[in-house]
């Protein structure tokens, strides 16, 4: 079954380009758009899409506060930010509302694209420089935290995590370390197991603090 993608991008230009992207992207099904925060609160729990592309600075209620609506209202249905700021305390309030990835509009397509897959195979794809923004933010107020340690991990698990925490996807881990992408998923679901988290940020956050 294609994965239903709706659009919230008050730029129609970007917004028209988005869908025609998705439209024809393999797997994928471009379902609505929306132009304010408001309109996609109204209609979004009828369309019930996979993913909601969201752009954070929206006229009327910014994109932060309508992912915090929609995850009331639609707790399954994974929300990535589109932004062309790399503004730290946005993208913390992004992912406080729940938020499960975070991308530059001026990602490319076919990384834009991956993103999407992974974030539907329980990652949280961010770019690289707001992953190291996401890192540095840790490596200042990390405090100690219950749960697993990383001596459980194995060495290739810890390879792996030690890869997340510099921002790659995970088809760049695969290919960086010489296997498969399924393989790389089954390693990060491990290594939540073991740590005891359930979001890439968590995992790193317990990586800094080692």
């Amino acid at each position: 079954m294609p994965i239903s993608i709706s659009i919230v991008e008050d730029n129609d230009k970007l917004r028209g380009t988005l869908a025609k992207v998705i439209g024809r992207a393999d797997g994928f099904r471009f379902a609505t758009d929306y132009a304010n925060a408001e309109e996609a609160i109204a209609d979004l729990p009828k369309v019930r899409p996979d993913v909601v592309l969201m752009d954070i600075n929206l006229p009327g209620m910014n994109g932060v506060e309508c992912v915090r609506k929609l995850k009331t209202l639609l707790p399954q249905t994974q929300v990535m930010m589109l932004t062309v700021y790399e503004d730290t305390e946005n993208i913390f309030k992004a992912l406080a509302a729940g938020a499960n990835g975070y991308m530059l509009k001026r990602t490319p397509t076919k990384d834009l694209i991956e993103a999407i897959r992974e974030m539907q195979r329980g990652g949280s794809p961010m770019t690289t420089h707001i992953a190291r923004l996401v890192v540095q933010s840790f490596q200042k107020s990390a405090a100690p935290s219950s749960g697993g340690s990383l001596s459980e991990l194995s060495e290739r698990e810890q390879q792996v995590l030690d890869l997340l925490a510099q921002g790659l996807i995970y088809k760049e881990i695969a290919e960086k370390l010489s296997i498969g992408y399924e393989t790389v998923h089954t390693y990060i679901r491990r290594i939540y197991e073991k740590l005891q988290v359930r979001t890439r940020t968590e995992a790193v956050a317990k990586f800094l603090q080692r």
